[in-house]
């Protein structure tokens, strides 16, 4: 359920679309992107009180913040990445850098560092990531080496270096996770330390508003109260503790980054004149470059929802729904930024239109917070052991649920939605039989399929039973989308699956017959018809009048 009232989270991100529109102009952003620039006066104002409190919404009433959950803080991050994803990934290096502190540090230690982090307005940075074990935090070399006193530890030595930290040269202060004799551990270090020092800015290729930078640690020494919870080796059950929630963010960036790209398309598509008519009146243009992002933008955006509410519930052990609305968030963003280049035509590939900045800037969401591919091996090393632990009735049970949907919701595609998963299922049974996640490439493409049939699943259910107030869509185009959505999902799964099974090394001779194709094949029937329903919707969501189009 949702943390804070309709009224106050409405009212949040109306100030800071408001904020935006004043002070992040396209004009204004284009230029931090040039000249390389760090935006502290912007940080600064998200941070304040009197103007936005952006931080606080991080922090539980008793912090001194405003008790934000899943579902406010993908809103907020929806909204902060359609204005500027670098500027998105500053706020967001906050929340990861409090992460430590906020799952494992002590009741006095929140006391002290939580609340100097929301009255005080720090930046904070997290530093995990190092040069050789990139994703891999289990092979981090940093090292924590205990200083002894009388018998006792007092503090501990931290050596080592991290990349890729954001907020790392602007940070005031920072969680580092290293190795201590217990094992690895998250250790507070404030801005100034003797022996911990940043290198320069990192010249990247996007989110150039976000400062990126490596960290310097020579013998820097913190006291033993600086130890996160004041035991040894909980670092990495601390990190995985908040995967579910972290990637959650960044699939909202991937989701608002991808919209801010697909409306400018949308927007220029009606004013560009071809051959007598607008583009958006070209089914040529419209049903490739435009409707199948948005359908997969709002697919997302529902699973995204979908694992929001069941963290705002209090349900545990979400890090794999995590991985999958983070996967399919990501992926769609990056896609949708593409054709908006696309879809632009030569003027999206000049510095002027910001489609050319969005697309190098949401690129990054498929590689920080993990990896797309490090989030296939996640999801289907989880998946696959939820298929042997079932003896196969996962996907299975799931199906038949969706069956129950489509009976009271026939519009809603979760039919074929069903037809997706049991397909999927039968794609893992034909593997486990024959062996076929030794080879590691198999075991990466059931994850792509996985997070296809489970999208479709959960976007054709809540199309029906609860759409997003979110989304721009109203719900009888949402249930199109959910129908569009479902078909590919069913077919990428089907055909996708074959290819890899057979090209595997799979023994069974009817193998085709057994994954459902006739009938994923006849239920695309009406495809068009569902695409040329969004199309209206697609256009009204971004001010666009179609019918004045032609």
């Amino acid at each position: 359920m949702a943390k804070l009232d309709r009224e106050t989270l409405d009212m949040v991100l109306s100030t800071l679309q408001q904020y935006a529109d004043r002070n992040l102009t396209p004009e204004a952003l284009l230029h931090i992107d040039e000249t390389d620039e760090f935006p502290a006066k912007a940080m600064d104002d998200l941070y304040d009180p009197e103007q936005l409190g952006l931080h606080l919404l991080f922090f539980s009433e008793e912090m001194g913040g405003m008790g934000g959950g899943a579902y406010e803080i993908y809103r907020v991050s929806e909204v902060l990445a359609g204005v500027d994803l670098g500027i998105a990934t500053g706020v967001l290096a906050t929340f990861l850098g409090t992460d430590p502190i906020m799952v494992g540090a002590t009741p006095a230690q929140k006391e002290l560092w939580l609340k100097r982090i929301a009255e005080e307005r720090l930046l904070v940075a997290y530093g995990a990531t190092e040069p050789q074990a990139g994703s891999d935090l289990g092979a981090l070399k940093s090292t924590a080496t205990p200083v002894h006193e009388d018998g006792k530890v007092v503090g501990y030595k931290l050596n080592g270096r991290k990349q890729w930290i954001s907020n790392g040269g602007v940070a005031a202060l920072y969680t580092i996770l290293a190795n201590a004799p217990g094992g690895p551990s998250w250790f507070i270090v404030e801005k100034g330390t003797e022996g911990f020092s940043y290198g320069k800015p990192e010249n990247k290729h996007g989110i150039r508003a976000s400062n990126t930078s490596a960290l310097f640690l020579e013998d820097v020494y913190v006291p033993a109260d600086r130890l996160v919870g004041e035991v040894e080796g909980q670092g990495l059950a601390q990190a995985q503790a908040v995967f579910g929630y972290t990637r959650l963010m960044v699939a909202a960036f991937g989701l608002g980054g991808g919209w801010a790209a697909l409306k400018r398309a949308i927007t220029y598509a009606h004013e560009r004149v071809q051959a007598g008519s607008a583009l958006i009146a070209k089914q040529g243009y419209t049903h490739k470059l435009l409707i199948p992002h948005a359908v997969k933008l709002e697919a997302a955006r529902a699973y995204i929802e979908w694992v929001a509410e069941r963290i705002d519930n209090g349900e545990p052990e979400l890090a794999t729904e995590g991985a999958v609305a983070k996967y399919a968030a990501t992926v769609a963003g990056n896609a949708a930024a593409e054709d908006a280049i696309q879809a632009h035509g030569g003027y999206g590939y000049t510095k002027e239109y910001m489609v050319e900045k969005i697309k190098r800037d949401v690129r990054i969401t498929t590689i920080y917070e993990g990896t797309s591919e490090i989030l296939e091996w996640t999801i289907a090393r989880d998946r696959w052991q939820h298929h042997l632990k079932t003896r196969g009735g996962y996907y299975k049970d799931w199906a038949a649920k969706m069956q129950a949907v489509h009976a009271a919701h026939p519009q809603c595609g979760a039919g074929t939605a069903a037809l997706a998963l049991t397909t999927l299922g039968a794609v893992l049974e034909r593997a486990r039989l024959d062996k076929l996640t030794r080879h590691q490439h198999v075991l990466f493409r059931l994850g792509e399929l996985i997070t296809a049939a489970e999208t479709a699943a959960v976007f054709a259910e809540r199309s029906a039973t609860t759409p997003s107030d979110a989304s721009p869509m109203p719900k009888d185009v949402h249930q199109a989308m959910a129908r569009i959505h479902a078909r590919d999902a069913a077919l990428r799964v089907a055909t996708e699956g074959l290819r890899w099974l057979i090209g595997s090394g799979q023994t069974d001779a009817n193998l085709s017959h057994a994954l459902s194709l006739e009938a994923i094949y006849q239920a695309q029937a009406g495809l068009i018809d569902d695409m040329n329903m969004v199309l209206p919707a697609l256009a009204a969501a971004t001010g666009v009048a179609l019918e004045k189009a032609a």
